[in-house]
């Protein structure tokens, strides 16, 4: 009798362990030990999902934080050199076509400064904005300086630019200055002022 007594604590102790072996088998969830392998393994896994996007969208966030403090840091300085570039290309416009020897060779000292300097401005990453006659207007980089009826290009298109803008990391720094086409430009608008002109003998002047 004495030594069955003695062995109750022994086996009660065994019972323990094998209970606690069996819970973290997952048996006590019905699981098989296959099925509570796979189940630990899924879970594994979608911690490891979840830790790589967190990386990724660690990485995103510092690469943004990155190209804001560097736009900071030269956008004040790419503003002081956007009278440099605007002064340069006001006096290539006033260059006289038909220059001697001596002002033809000012004028392509202005061109190759005027091409430096873009160069310099694209390396880091400030980039020009002028849009050609028939783009689309871009309220987000294009300032609209005035509306007008055009028989050349779609309404809500630009005629001209009367300043170039610039673009720094993808955001403005200055819109570009244009001519916007009103509401009914386009063809029709040329034919219409053309009747209108024949009409009344009047002169049209297809400017825009």
């Amino acid at each position: 009798m004495s030594d069955t007594h003695d062995d109750l604590p022994q086996s009660e102790e065994l019972a323990a362990d094998i209970a606690e072996a069996e819970a973290e088998a997952g048996l006590d969830d019905g699981l098989g030990p296959i099925d509570a392998l796979i189940a630990e393994r899924d879970q594994w896994k979608d911690r490891a999902l979840r830790a790589v996007a967190e990386a990724e969208n660690t990485k995103k966030r510092a690469e943004t934080q990155s190209n804001d403090a560097r736009a900071y840091a030269i956008q004040r300085f790419a503003r002081d050199l956007l009278g440099v570039a605007d002064n340069l290309e006001r006096a290539l416009q006033a260059a006289p076509k038909d220059a001697d020897a001596g002002e033809a060779g000012l004028v392509t000292g202005l061109e190759l400064t005027q091409k430096s300097l873009l160069q310099a401005f694209e390396s880091n990453n400030l980039k020009r904005v002028a849009p050609e006659p028939g783009e689309a207007f871009d309220p987000h980089l294009h300032q609209a300086m005035m509306e007008q009826v055009s028989d050349t290009v779609q309404g809500g298109q630009v005629i001209q630019t009367l300043q170039a803008g610039y673009a720094l990391f993808g955001r403005t720094v200055r819109p570009a200055m244009v001519v916007v086409a009103a509401k009914g430009s386009g063809a029709a608008a040329g034919n219409a002022a053309y009747a209108a002109a024949g009409t009344t003998g009047g002169n049209f002047d297809q400017k825009a």
